[in-house]
């Protein structure tokens, strides 16, 4: 069987990671497991994935100061486990830089799609469209330049923004949409990510995220600008 990709779970259940390594081992991915933020650490000396599962709820260290820790210092894909009551904490896993998240208790089949929508978003799966800006090359966005082949932003001083994966979607799909409204649900179509609903806080929070690494100003946009009841603008020169 082809190997699909390298998966990481780190979940202080021996249980549910025999369970999800199993699973994921029979739909062609290589898995490695961790039950603390220790453990992950050892496996990140030895192999960087392509995604972690990354449990909420673990003891100590838990998975929301793991995740800060891997978006720091990894390009990979995160996909936070939650409790399906953890409205609030799933809100905070996205802003410190999970891609996406999935609710406990869930069908295995969903944790597979997502697993393999992240991977692919990661490492830039999927044909973009004709109106690609710069065919692959770096294009200017607010104060800083987007490497469209490389997945990777630059502030003006030439050091490298960190970026997630569904961040690099927004800021390539503003860059081929200048100065054109976009809602909220065309938003999710152009990024190929229509796993969220189309009033899910996810865009919001993303927005702020890109606003805080693009924008002099992040409480007054003029880059990303807000068009009430209708979506978001990019507009590429101050107006």
């Amino acid at each position: 069987m082809t190997v699909q990709g390298n998966v990481l779970v780190v979940d202080d259940d021996p249980d549910i990671r025999e369970m999800l390594a199993e699973y994921l081992t029979g739909h062609g991915y290589r898995v490695t497991e961790a039950a603390d933020g220790d453990a992950m650490r050892a496996e990140l000396a030895r192999q960087v994935p392509d995604v972690v599962l990354l449990d909420l709820n673990l003891r100590g260290e838990n998975g929301l100061a793991l995740a800060r820790h891997l978006r720091e210092r990894h390009a990979l894909g995160i996909i936070m486990v939650t409790a399906a009551s953890d409205v609030v904490d799933r809100i905070v896993g996205l802003e410190v830089g999970a891609d996406d998240y999935i609710a406990k208790p869930f069908d295995p089949r969903e944790l597979v799609a997502r697993v393999r929508s992240v991977m692919r978003r990661t490492q830039g799966g999927g044909t973009p469209p004709s109106s690609a800006p710069a065919a692959g090359g770096r294009v200017s966005i607010g104060l800083c330049a987007l490497d469209v082949a490389g997945h990777r932003l630059f502030a003006a001083d030439g050091s490298e923004i960190p970026l997630t994966s569904m961040e690099f979607d927004l800021l390539r799909v503003f860059a081929e949409h200048p100065n054109r409204v976009l809602s909220r649900d065309q938003l999710l179509t152009l990024t190929r990510n229509r796993d969220w609903e189309p009033f899910d806080r996810s865009i919001d929070i993303r927005i702020a995220r890109l606003r805080r690494k693009i924008e002099p100003d992040p409480e007054r946009p003029r880059y990303l600008k807000t068009v009430r009841n209708a979506g978001y603008m990019y507009v590429p020169a101050a107006s």
